[in-house]
């Protein structure tokens, strides 16, 4: 048997190898095996393309044919208001524009043992999520003629996300500068320290003292926990890869997030790859659609393969063409050709769209050998 692994060795790739060793029935003869290599064998060559073939064309009609298909809807996660995730066309267009903002960050925070089992899941996630002042408090009145707010917090909350009143307090006079604040049973007023405070400042301090930052993850701004099969996964709205990963409690190797900008700034290039095949492949998976992972890979790879993810748009890969036609033929033709005539670019003619433009054979298929001949 292992004379025949040998022997295919280098003929079947080795992830193909490693499949069919795990898939064999026991009881496998050496006639049945050296048949089953050969057929694989034959498949594995069948399905490898052709010198000269047009990939890039090929892949983008096999994307472009079910991205016609696709819904243009925003999923909404039942009970819970702030729980959009963007799916369908729009996500494809997000991740293949390279676009730096996404509508719906979100993230898949998995745990270690024993919190993956249910331990403390809820204070572990209320403990995630980003809280400001305003989640505290019950009532503001503003008290106009001794300028000065009062601000009524609900205590149980405070407790709930493992914080001190003395603590709280401290934060609040970190957020606001010259001001002072005190606390009387569940009341905190704040008050100006200079004499002169109008109708308008102390608006604007109610304003203010909302969105002081208390405590959680910043970015992380809400969160569900879900029982997938035999552990709980925590979702959330809002993503910040760096400070869950500081976490001692989450599991590192499996913790994701849909911002592919973010895994290439914290993980870099080769993860942000492999971001761009999961995330187009999940949004296929879900609308029912079947694209061969070959084809995406190749998108994704033409995104990366500079170091940095780039979108497929002007600004992105189609910018670092050498061919001056080539980006000519994308969008805004004149400003391409005016900065290559004052730079005096010259152009190559070595891919397909500018052969096509001049009317010359495209270097694809039959037309990517040249003949040349001696003539006596």
């Amino acid at each position: 048997m292992k004379t025949l692994y040998n022997e295919y060795e280098d003929k079947i790739p080795e992830i193909m190898m490693d499949e069919i060793k795990d898939s064999l029935p026991k009881k496998v003869t050496k006639t049945q095996l050296k048949k089953i290599l050969e057929i694989v064998y034959k498949e594995y060559v069948n399905a490898q393309i052709e010198p000269g073939e047009s990939v890039g064309l090929i892949g983008a009609q096999s994307v472009g044919e079910p991205g016609t298909q696709m819904t243009l809807n925003t999923f909404h996660f039942a009970g819970v208001a702030e729980f959009n995730v963007t799916v369908g066309l729009p996500r494809i267009i997000e991740i293949l524009d390279g676009r730096k903002k996404i509508g719906t960050p979100m993230m898949e925070i998995f745990l270690n043992e024993p919190f993956s089992k249910g331990k403390n899941i809820k204070e572990i996630a209320e403990s995630i999520k980003q809280t400001s002042f305003e989640d505290f408090i019950k009532e503001i009145s503003l008290e106009i003629t001794e300028g000065k707010l009062e601000v009524k917090i609900d205590l149980a909350k405070v407790k709930r996300v493992s914080l001190s009143e003395a603590k709280l307090l401290k934060i609040i006079e970190k957020g606001l500068k010259g001001f002072t604040v005190k606390q009387k049973d569940d009341i905190i007023i704040i008050k100006s320290k200079s004499k002169s405070e109008n109708i308008g400042d102390l608006y604007k301090l109610k304003e203010k003292i909302k969105s002081i930052y208390v405590s959680g993850v910043k970015g992380i701004l809400q969160v569900l926990p879900v029982k997938r099969d035999e552990e709980f996964v925590i979702m959330t709205a809002g993503s910040n890869l760096k400070e869950i990963f500081k976490l001692e409690y989450v599991d590192k190797s499996r913790t994701i997030t849909n911002d592919i900008f973010e895994i290439e700034d914290y993980l870099g290039i080769e993860a942000a790859r492999q971001a761009v095949i999961n995330e187009v492949n999940k949004v296929i998976e879900n609308q029912g659609l079947n694209i061969d992972i070959r084809h995406i890979m190749l998108i994704a790879d033409t995104m990366s393969f500079s170091g940095a993810v780039k979108g497929i748009t002007r600004y992105g890969v189609v910018q670092d063409k050498s061919s001056v036609l080539a980006r000519a033929s994308f969008e805004t033709p004149i400003k391409h050709i005016m900065t290559a005539a004052l730079e005096g670019e010259t152009d190559p003619l070595a891919s397909v769209v500018e052969n096509v433009m001049i009317n010359q054979v495209i270097p694809v298929g039959t037309g990517l050998p040249e003949l040349q001949s001696k003539i006596k």
